[in-house]
């Protein structure tokens, strides 16, 4: 009874500034530039998309440093970077109870077609963002030019892979989870959190202040839309469903949760239909890109079974399925019974020509253990293998025209061929995978890669040592990505290379070096 009066009151606590009446602010006064933390876009359509904001004139505290009251925000979307044609402008309040965070739906643009954005309010404008709208539903674009990361841990290197990332020709960001780490650890830190690990709103509003600072994220976010799932570092390591890694009650987790995910939105440039409500954030998606492609945003964290065989309350681990049957389960789902549902009904229903599944994490089966016998790590698709099986068996059935499912978490670049029986040579290849490295998140090392890439001949390449993202381009008939590393992470001026290219054919599952 406790726990639940316990978790009862931290949801009261996420509502109550809502339920209290605050002053408007017609005319705000800013000490210090109140548009800190820069502007997004994301979730392109054919007439708009959503831009983004958060006024924050000291991000260091929760409040942003600004006083409980509703302030008027102005935005204005040009034609031109001058801002001498508008094509659509109005007004909005930033409510205290939502961090005085805006999130405005664009409609009635151009489709395919680019815009400037900007905010303003009282005398403080903000920097000019861009986007562009996705094509028209109906239409055939010759190409689409996206990237896709994951896994920024603050403190272990700078993110320098977005400098880079905003110097190049893009329609859209794909970004596939763990925004920001709750906790701290890795060596070699280059700067630091100097915060201990979020539990309230307060404290993770601050910890995605702290990241939205960093000047080359703001400009990959200015530069481009993004799209964007969560993995399990935006709430806690490991977590599944309803359950953290270290034994804290359900209930008392659930306010936690509640607390991430509220901040979350606060800090994304994410439709008004996914703001969440209390522990509860409906974040899968599709988008498309006319004809050409579609994107499905996948959730593996919030409905997923528990890991099976823990070592301790909850968590991962690495297990011989030998000696831990329950893995093998039917019943266990990665993405729940309502979103493989959806995504059952996507597969038939799409007609694009090529088929995008942005999830977490390395979906390919992936045998830790080198010699006899096999090891499967338990957060990973690997301890879901039944929804695997039952997700590459929908996409095969449905003929799903080039699927393609992009990921991250893992901090390495792999490429692999998805068949739904990895033990069976015979089992046909269904699908390809390309999972990207890490932003900075470090890594296990290249030799231990090189020690398991023989138990595993579906896997085309793996790549441990470097950290950086994936540019990948469809057109011409074929599916392109490229890997890139940095040179370091520990300077913030550090360059890029390309280490590998990779291309899928139309019509061919599996890549091929490009």
């Amino acid at each position: 009874m406790q726990n639940r009066r316990s978790f009862l009151r931290a949801l009261a606590a996420l509502g109550a500034a809502a339920a209290t009446p605050v002053r408007a602010q017609p005319r705000p006064r800013f000490a210090k530039d109140p548009f800190s933390l820069g502007v997004a876009s994301g979730y392109p359509r054919p007439d708009g998309a959503v831009i983004w904001t958060r006024l924050a004139p000291d991000p260091t505290r929760g409040d942003g440093g600004l006083d409980p009251a509703v302030i008027p925000v102005r935005w204005e979307v040009a034609r031109d970077e001058r801002f001498s044609s508008i094509a659509a402008e109005g007004t909005v309040q930033a409510a205290p109870e939502w961090a005085h965070s805006v999130h405005v739906e664009l409609n009635g643009l151009d489709p395919d077609h680019g815009y400037s954005y900007r905010f303003l309010s009282g005398e403080a404008a903000s920097p000019a963002g861009r986007l562009r709208t996705a094509p028209a539903f109906d239409s055939a674009p010759a190409r689409l030019r996206f990237a896709f990361a994951s896994c920024q841990q603050y403190e272990q290197g700078y993110f320098a892979a977005y400098r880079h990332m905003a110097a190049t020709d893009l329609d859209l960001v794909v970004f596939l989870g763990d925004y920001i780490y709750e906790s701290s650890w890795g060596r070699e830190h280059v700067r630091k959190h100097n915060a201990p690990e979020p539990y309230t709103l307060e404290d993770y509003r601050a910890r995605y202040a702290l990241y939205k600072g960093d000047t080359d994220l703001q400009a990959a976010h200015q530069a481009f839309p993004w799209i964007v799932t969560w993995d399990d570092h935006e709430v806690d390591n490991d977590y599944a469903n309803d359950r953290p890694e270290d034994g804290m009650p359900r209930e008392q987790f659930l306010a936690r949760r509640a607390a991430a995910y509220k901040a979350y939105y606060e800090h994304m440039p994410l439709p008004g239909a996914m703001r969440p409500d209390g522990p509860d954030m409906r974040i899968y998606t599709k988008l498309a890109w006319g004809r050409l492609a579609n994107f499905y945003l996948l959730d593996d964290r919030q409905y997923r079974a528990h890991q099976v065989c823990p070592k301790y309350a909850g968590g991962s681990t690495v297990v011989d399925p030998a000696q831990c049957a329950e893995i093998g389960a039917p019943q266990r789902s990665m993405l729940g019974s309502a979103q493989e549902a959806w995504l059952d009904r996507e597969f038939a229903a799409t007609r694009a020509a090529w088929n995008i599944l942005a999830q977490q994490t390395l979906m390919a089966q992936l045998d830790r253990k080198p010699g006899e016998g096999q090891q499967f790590w338990t957060d990973g698709w690997d301890g879901y293998p039944a929804a695997r099986r039952k997700l590459l068996e929908s996409i095969a059935a449905k003929k799903v025209a080039n699927p393609v499912v992009i990921g991250g978490d893992v901090h390495m670049h792999w490429v692999a061929d998805l068949m739904p029986d990895f033990d069976d040579p015979k089992s046909p290849v269904v699908a390809s995978e390309f999972v990207g490295t890490s932003i900075t998140s470090q890594a296990a090392t290249q030799k231990s890669v090189d020690a398991i890439l023989p138990e595993n001949p579906h896997i085309r390449y793996g790549r441990s040592d470097k950290r950086g993202y994936v540019r990948a381009e469809i057109g011409g008939g074929r599916f392109s990505a490229e890997l890139i590393g940095m040179e370091t992470v520990k300077r913030p001026e550090s360059g890029a290379s390309v280490l590998a290219r990779f291309v899928v054919e139309d019509g061919k599952p599996g890549a091929q070096r490009g």
